[in-house]
């Protein structure tokens, strides 16, 4: 099975977490913001519940999909741990930089300066 940021990596099923954000929303009410067929459209949104990101219910013809609450905010802590740890490393790569710049280098110590 898919994870989480990989499913949620497509540009059209970032879009429909996106439009779902708003609220329920049927498949044909999506399929009105995309190019592409219901079909497809149908496709994604299947990915996107297989991952629990998204469910639906039935309501006569009609099935109303929703984001799921507790998988928005596990996507949240995703994006945010690994935010956390790229600014640990940049601070880390440009700390070590600076060390690197304001250390006198070793012609610079024998010459006295």
């Amino acid at each position: 099975m898919a994870d989480l940021l990989e499913v949620i990596g497509d540009p059209q099923r970032r879009r429909l977490v996106q439009l779902l954000g708003a609220g329920e929303l049927t498949v044909n009410q999506l399929t009105s913001h995309f190019t592409v067929s219901r079909s497809a459209i149908s496709q994604h949104l299947l990915l996107l519940a297989q991952v629990g990101l998204v469910s639906a219910r039935k309501a006569g013809r009609n099935r109303f999909y929703h984001l799921e609450p507790d998988a928005v905010k596990k996507l949240q802590a995703q994006f945010d741990s690994f935010w956390s740890a790229e600014l640990d490393a940049l601070e880390s790569e440009a700390n070590a930089l600076n060390k690197s710049r304001t250390r006198p280098t070793s012609k610079e110590t024998s010459n006295g300066f």
